[in-house]
């Protein structure tokens, strides 16, 4: 056994690496990692020499299609004894079936023989009319004098008893009987799907009973042929909504008289039999209408799904990953204030670790209007809290309270915040266990200025769905939605990593190696026996085994602790290869991370038991310790001239910033509490391509529909 399933790891390696087009070395040790308990942001990081440096990107992809060859050998031996166990497993089919590369040629292989509900053909073989059908699928010229009618034929198995009354009933059964073998047969239904692949429209029209589409988002829907060639991931979601909520109704198929023309090709015979091949023409023409045509239908919905499924998917991890990575304003105390006009301003006070220090309510807007007390009320707290700067959300009131605090001309930056998210935040169960006594729109501003300081450590505390950066996520397949999300949030914070004696308990969660619980211990642990002060401490959190703190333990960093190495991406199984370095040139570790001349004179070479990679890593981070790979933090300001949709004009330039990107085009926030739409047709595909959620241009004002809301913009033709 132990040699067959090294046989088998093997033969998935090989497959991984034909699909994958990667290297077969860097695949079996990627494998190999993974199945011994690697993650894919450790392998990535730490095993570069294993695997010949590849990344997260390429060590995903042989994760997922080792995942999916798994599931088809699986599926391929329950097939097979199956087979086996009716009886009908001979060399041929075996050999077919083991030759089969994908699971729906492996399904074509199996459906004549998978166990299926009555059918019409079944009905008709048990009546005895099998031999007829395969009479009539041979199509011979009958020879000779005494040449046979096929009504003759059909006469002799024309059985009262057996519930076969007329001619006509014979014949009506044998082609059942060859509807569905045509409809089994591999060979026709490859060319089929092919042809349903290449060819088939999407028809939409409109439902016998449908209701009525006040919003008119389906409308223009109505009456349309997409191709399924070039249906664009948000147009089929769009679609299928459409039929789902019940205003449209959807056909997918190609043109019939070339399906049908198809399967003449396969079945009809050149030197054939007038009569029998009239036969087996009708009975042709059934198979597609009432069996092949659904049954690819159905294959091509699931296929268009599953293809839209992961461009909408792919799009949305792409944004998550913009703005989890967006730039830190840093560990400085701030006001983060969550505007308002009726219900006023919530201020809270939040110091270096974003620990809330105070908090209350200000009014410098209609309609209770208080702004010289509220002016009165900021400059005491600034001066007080010693206040470096303030985050705004960007929700109601927003423009006017940046505007109102920029002009009490206090030395501190404004920044404005995207508010998406925060509602959810504060109603969760992690905002209630930390301010249980606090309203939520308190709780709202603290995640506000949070989100300013570091918006990796506050974002990951929300459902990555409720951050509104996607394209139909309600639509897509969750469970892959949420697989791939949560592998976004993983790789972010793993590539920042984390402060262990700051780091929430749902931060931690994320890094390699720990799950919901260990980050729960060790939070635990903090607050009972202090900041840890050693990577090694993390030995002594209750079930942290050494597979965890291997995977763990390069990732999570200690500031100001015992070793200087503890608070750098140095892996501690590294450790020793540094202080083999510091003893070779007479320093210390920590004086290897102060001063570059020593570091010059470590020689690589000298050290032929260490990886490249891994001592370029080393020296990387000798030289820049935890280094954070986010941008510096840029303040952006909207322009003073527009504050709402009625102050644009056509042709006004404007700064914006993206706050969504989808497979049509980027919402632009333009400071107008409405979202402009960039359609990519007016933006140069490689532009569009690096565009995300966080990215700041100059755009021009092309169209305004103020009735519905709707803003159009384009690149300026100068400047950003």
């Amino acid at each position: 056994m132990a040699l067959q399933g090294t046989e088998k790891s093997f033969m998935i390696a090989e497959a991984v690496a034909e699909e994958t087009s990667i290297p077969l070395f860097g695949v079996s040790a990627v494998l190999s990692l993974l199945e011994d308990g690697g993650t894919v942001p450790f392998i990535a990081r730490y095993r570069k020499e294993a695997t010949g440096g590849l990344d997260e990107v390429a060590i995903a992809e042989i994760r997922d299609s080792a995942r999916r060859l798994e599931a088809l050998e699986k599926h391929r031996t329950a097939v097979i004894a199956s087979c086996s166990e009716q009886g009908v497993l001979s060399e041929s089919l075996e050999r077919s079936l083991r030759g089969a590369r994908t699971m729906a040629e492996l399904e074509d292989l199996y459906l004549p023989h998978k166990p299926k509900r009555r059918t019409r053909a079944i009905a008709a073989r048990e009546k005895g009319l099998a031999p007829l059908a395969v009479y009539i699928m041979k199509q011979e010229i009958s020879v000779g004098s005494g040449k046979a009618r096929l009504s003759d034929e059909a006469a002799r198995f024309v059985s009262p008893e057996a519930g076969v009354n007329t001619v006509e009933e014979a014949l009506s059964g044998a082609r059942d009987i060859i509807a569905e073998s045509v409809a089994e047969h591999a060979a026709a239904r490859g060319r089929m799907r092919c042809l349903f692949e290449r060819n088939a429209v999407i028809y939409a029209s409109a439902p016998r009973k449908a209701p009525k589409d006040d919003s008119g988002k389906f409308s223009d829907y109505l009456g349309t042929e997409t191709g399924i060639r070039n249906a664009t991931s948000h147009r089929v979601l769009a679609l299928f909504r459409g039929e789902r909520d019940g205003f449209l109704s959807l056909k997918i198929e190609p043109c019939e008289e070339a399906a049908v023309g198809m399967l003449r090709s396969l079945f009809i015979k050149a030197n054939q039999d007038g009569e029998k091949s009239a036969q087996v023409d009708a009975a042709l023409r059934d198979s597609y209408k009432r069996l092949l045509r659904p049954s690819m239908e159905t294959e091509q919905r699931a296929r268009l799904k599953d293809l839209a499924d992961e461009e909408a998917i792919r799009v949305f991890a792409k944004n998550l990953r913009s703005l989890l990575m967006a730039s830190p304003y840093g560990g400085k105390r701030l006001l983060a204030i969550d505007p308002g006009f009726k219900s006023g301003c919530k201020v809270a006070v939040l110091d270096e670790r974003g620990s809330l220090l105070h908090h209350e309510t200000i009014y410098p807007h209609p309609p209770q209007a208080r702004p010289e007390e509220a002016g009165r009320v900021i400059a005491r707290l600034a001066s007080e809290y010693r206040i470096r700067a303030a985050a705004v959300g960007n929700g109601t009131a927003g423009r006017e309270t940046k505007a109102w605090l920029g002009g009490l001309g206090l030395p501190i930056e404004i920044a404005f915040v995207s508010e998406n998210g925060a509602s959810v935040y504060s109603a969760s169960g992690c905002a209630r266990a930390e301010f249980p006594d606090l309203d939520l729109t308190v709780r709202g501003a603290v995640s506000i200025g949070r989100r300013l300081q570091d918006p990796l450590a506050e974002l990951v505390k929300i459902d990555p769905k409720a951050i509104g950066v996607g394209q139909y996520q309600h639509d897509v397949d969750q469970k892959k939605l949420k697989a791939a999300l949560d592998s976004v949030v993983s790789s972010c914070v793993n590539q920042v990593g984390i402060d262990a004696n700051s780091a929430s308990r749902e931060l931690l969660g994320y890094v390699s190696g720990l799950n919901a619980a260990l980050a729960a211990n060790i939070v635990k642990y903090r607050a009972e026996n202090g900041a840890f002060r050693s990577r090694e401490d993390f030995r002594k959190v209750p079930r942290m085994g050494p597979k965890a703190f291997e995977q763990s333990a390069g990732f999570m960093r200690i500031s100001d602790g015992l070793n200087p190495l503890d608070a750098s991406a140095v892996h501690p199984e590294n450790y020793g290869v540094v202080y083999r370095m510091a003893k070779d040139i007479g320093c210390t570790a920590a004086d290897l991370m102060r001063d570059a001349d020593l570091r010059a004179k470590i020689a690589p070479e000298n050290y032929p038991d260490v990886g490249k990679a891994t001592m370029s890593d080393i020296l990387s981070e000798l030289a820049k310790p935890g280094r954070d790979p986010r941008s510096a933090f840029e303040a952006f300001s909207f322009d003073d001239r527009v504050r709402a949709i009625s102050d644009l004009k056509p042709g006004m330039t404007l700064p914006g910033i993206v706050t969504n990107v989808t497979a049509f085009g980027a919402f632009v926030d333009i400071g107008v509490h409405r979202d402009a739409l960039l359609h990519r047709s007016s933006v140069k595909p490689a532009d569009m391509k690096r565009m995300a959620p966080g990215s700041r241009l100059l755009a021009e004002v092309t169209e305004v529909d103020e009735a519905r809301g709707r803003i159009s913009i384009s690149p300026a033709k100068t400047g950003g």
